[in-house]
């Protein structure tokens, strides 16, 4: 009879636990169940992940409880989290906490609903059928066709241009899992995507799908977990969490938009979806797509050097034209007009044609809010968060002045705090002024806007883009939200009034982020029969990311970052980790931090190590945050190195240290 039991516990512990089997507990307990522990004088949720004769210490404790009447964790899954663990700097604990709905993380078993199993989780949509493929499409479907028969995991990378039906490959790759009796798990990036998405695959599937994601209430959530678990929903459609799903026989992944940061976690454990995807597909012998008409550069330089198969779409569905895409020179504007403007002219008479000709209009700006700072002319003060090196954003609607970053919110300056004087304006645009401003331009459009803060309330993003399909709103103003997979045919114009926002972050992805927008945000117009127009408006024509994206030039931006990427040595030719050192002390943190660097050079001297040098917001949430970088070859190496030093570093009380490996942030 096995006399302990193995256990992980969601704590920044690198460790297993050993625990007694009570005899009554000794024949329900199973490896993948929930048991309730001893842990530091209080009862605690742990996770079984092996059973075994011996202990590692003496005067072991004993189990109080058993959680669950069958495993929640599968074999696959205990696999899957151990590699998120070696990967991602965490606890075996914290990875697979990651995997278990919120809901039941105390040690529930079910949590109750109003709802029934299966009712009103989604809304049902007229059947609809498959559509003819062209031929590119044919050939793709093709390929990843043989490697679920042949029950082989290889990674398609299907690169195809914008509206050129990528989805309909998805969902007929889809129908074959389903009639082989496997099941599909599809990732989207963003809540906004998943209206139409879920459209899509509930009208061409009905009951067989479940959803997941973070809108949905914890009790919908875990109901779309038991069913997937229970076997009764066989394709998951989601957000970065669903790459978890229980599902018992998987055939398919599928990463939708695969260059989104968005699939990147922020918290503990900061797993990328779409690595883990792949070590999923791996453990069950099945093939992995990523889609996207933007490729990340780690992903497309994967697939030149032959570890992904490189599948292109060229062409858009019915040979639709891809729109034309006019650049516009800000600095002339500003030279040949009085006054500073937001909108060109070739954009206020794009918008004008197409609302006279019934049409529908995307004007775009990557930044939310009415005013992006507010500053006395005087003195030259610049109001800013007192808990965050940042500017205070002013918004109009709620008179409020308010961070981004920790919501810290104030009432603006009548007078200069500094000088006391009146002499205080509101400078900068975010889309609240775009609205505004354009509202003044053509007060008889049907104006809507769409960002972080008019979706705050569950069911916004269905509702604003409802809207618009039907066309009780023909021009939609909005950020990064509205720039990726929206297919609405009555968009023929889609204007972007800054291109060089993006372009200016401090990071060196940006010229990367900037050439994915404008293609994406690009592709939202000509979708229809009409035909499309992109207008960029710009005050660096001649950068290469902005040029590339008016020529729809994938290849032509890939050529030119990728030899910067190597000079610098950034990815794909090295793996990055990210150790951020953080305390309310600016002094503390900057001496923990470059005594961490010697602790890591010590124990590491070939590693190359960049810094420590103050974060690109050094103050944030009241904490000064200093960043060193590591970079070298191996993800596994870098951690494995981490967890050594970091479990003998003396910290500072009141330090904090955080590992983020693959940042997408810098």
């Amino acid at each position: 009879m096995t006399k302990f039991a193995e256990v992980a516990v969601a704590l920044p512990m690198d460790r297993i636990f050993h625990y007694s089997i009570p005899l009554n507990l000794s024949e329900d307990m199973k490896v993948g169940k929930r048991v309730f522990v001893p842990f530091l004088n209080r009862a605690m949720v742990g996770y079984c992940v092996g059973l075994t004769d011996e202990a590692d210490v003496k005067n072991v404790k004993g189990i109080i409880s058993i959680i669950d009447k069958e495993p929640i964790l599968s074999a696959e899954m205990l696999k899957l989290t151990r590699w998120v663990k070696d990967n991602y700097f965490c606890s075996w604990g914290e990875a697979i906490a990651a995997v278990i709905p919120a809901g039941i993380k105390k040690g529930r078993e079910t949590i109750g609903s109003r709802l029934k199993d299966g009712e009103d989780v989604l809304e049902k949509f007229p059947q609809s059928k498959p559509h003819d493929l062209m031929e590119e499409q044919s050939r793709a479907l093709r390929s990843v066709i043989e490697s679920v028969d042949k029950h082989e995991h290889k990674t398609y990378l299907l690169h195809g241009i914008t509206s050129s039906g990528k989805t309909e490959v998805y969902l007929q790759a889809i129908d074959h899992i389903l009639k082989s009796g496997a099941q599909a798990i599809m990732l989207v990036p963003e809540i906004s995507l998943t209206p139409q998405t879920i459209e899509r695959f509930s009208s061409r599937f009905g009951d067989h799908v479940a959803v997941i994601h973070s809108r949905l209430t914890a009790a919908r959530k875990f109901l779309e977990w038991k069913r997937i678990k229970d076997g009764k929903a066989n394709i998951v459609v989601g957000a970065r969490s669903a790459i978890f799903a229980p599902v018992r026989n998987l055939g398919l992944i599928i990463i939708d938009e695969e260059h989104e940061t968005s699939y990147k976690q922020d918290d503990v454990p900061r797993y990328h979806a779409r690595d883990v995807a792949e070590e999923r597909a791996k453990l069950n012998n099945c093939p992995l797509i990523l889609g996207s008409a933007t490729p990340s550069l780690e992903s497309y330089y994967k697939a030149k050097t032959g570890e992904y198969r490189l599948i292109r779409l060229t062409k858009r569905v019915d040979e639709r034209l891809l729109p034309k895409v006019k650049i516009v020179d800000m600095r002339m504007e500003l030279a040949t007009r009085r006054r500073i403007t937001i909108f060109s002219k070739v954009l206020l008479d794009a918008v004008a044609n197409t609302l006279r000709c019934g049409k529908q209009a995307i004007v775009f700006l990557n930044r939310r809010g009415f005013s992006t700072f507010v500053n006395c002319k005087k003195c030259g003060l610049v109001v800013k968060c007192k808990r965050c090196d940042t500017v205070m954003v002013y918004h109009f609607d709620e008179k409020k002045l308010i961070c981004h970053y920790c919501n810290y919110t104030a009432k603006p300056p009548e007078i200069c705090p500094n000088c006391k004087s009146d002499y205080i304006k509101y400078q900068g645009l975010g889309t609240e002024k775009v609205e505004s401003e354009i509202s003044h331009s053509f007060p008889h459009a049907r104006i809507a806007r769409m960002d972080s803060d008019t979706t705050v309330k569950r069911g916004s993003h269905d509702r604003i883009l409802g809207k618009f399909k039907s066309g009780k709103i023909n021009l939609l103003v909005g950020t990064q939200m509205i720039a990726k997979g929206l297919d609405f045919p009555q968009v023929t114009l889609v204007g972007v009034v800054s291109a060089d926002v993006s372009l200016n972050i401090p990071d060196f992805r940006a010229s990367e982020r900037t050439f994915n927008l404008l293609t994406q945000v690009g592709g939202r117009a000509g979708r229809g029969e009409d035909g499309g127009e992109v207008v960029i408006q710009t005050y660096t024509p001649g950068h290469y990311a902005i040029l590339a994206a008016a020529k729809h030039d994938y290849e032509k931006f890939y050529h030119e970052e990728i030899v910067h990427r190597k000079e610098l040595l950034f990815p794909p030719f090295i793996n990055l980790t990210k150790v951020t050192v953080r305390a309310r002390n600016d002094d503390l943190a900057a001496r923990t931090a470059e005594e961490l660097r010697e602790a890591i050079k010590c124990e590491g001297p070939e590693m190359l190590i960049a810094g420590p040098s103050p974060a690109p917001i050094t103050r944030m949430r009241g904490y000064y945050r200093y960043n060193i970088m590591l970079k070298n070859k191996e993800r596994l190496e870098a951690c494995a190195l981490l967890k050594k030093v970091l479990g003998i570093f003396r910290k500072p009380h009141g330090v904090l240290i955080a590992v983020d490996v693959d940042p997408v942030q810098m």
